[in-house]
């Protein structure tokens, strides 16, 4: 299977930004985490004066849950059937190899690392799918800070996992 070059995929990523920013599409930004506080409103019938939060998402949590469901299904689809790398691991060889083969040290450290991340990206005003898709395409500072935040800690992390030396 040959690879499609590089800028293709910025280009459908414009594509799917301009429709979901336009009234044919969701007329909001890609996000994510919006459709947690929806979906906990439809399995525990919140009440919206209560939390008044859920008045503000009432029609976005909708379509991001289809969203998710389509991505999750769409990465399913794609390891079993196109790349044919689909297999059920709780520690990923690169964890084994580097650090060690502790199903509970696995699990801690990624709740740990995805608590710290999902923070930050709320400090910042929205979700990291939010942030790096949509903010990021509109240029927000916000989208940009945490951005770069995220960049920096990827480099910092990486250099603490795999214990790399500059050269």
């Amino acid at each position: 299977m040959s690879r499609l070059p590089w800028w293709t995929g910025g280009i459908l990523m414009s594509g799917l930004l301009l429709l979901t920013f336009s009234v044919f599409g969701a007329d909001r930004p890609i996000g994510a985490s919006t459709y947690v506080p929806y979906f906990a409103d439809l399995v525990f019938d919140l009440d919206p004066e209560k939390y008044s939060y859920l008045k503000e998402i009432q029609n976005a949590g909708a379509w991001e849950g289809v969203m998710l469901m389509g991505a999750l299904f769409g990465g399913f689809v794609t390891s079993v059937f196109i790349t044919k790398s689909f297999r059920i691991s709780l520690i990923p060889s690169g964890w084994k190899k580097h650090k060690n083969t502790s199903v509970l040290s696995r699990l801690l450290w990624s709740f740990v690392s995805g608590f710290f991340m999902i923070i930050g990206a709320r400090l910042a005003g929205g979700c990291t799918s939010g942030h790096f898709m949509s903010g990021m395409s509109q240029m927000a500072i916000s989208s940009m800070i945490f951005g770069t935040v995220v960049m920096i800690a990827v480099v910092i992390t990486g250099k603490l996992f795999y214990h790399t030396k500059e050269q």
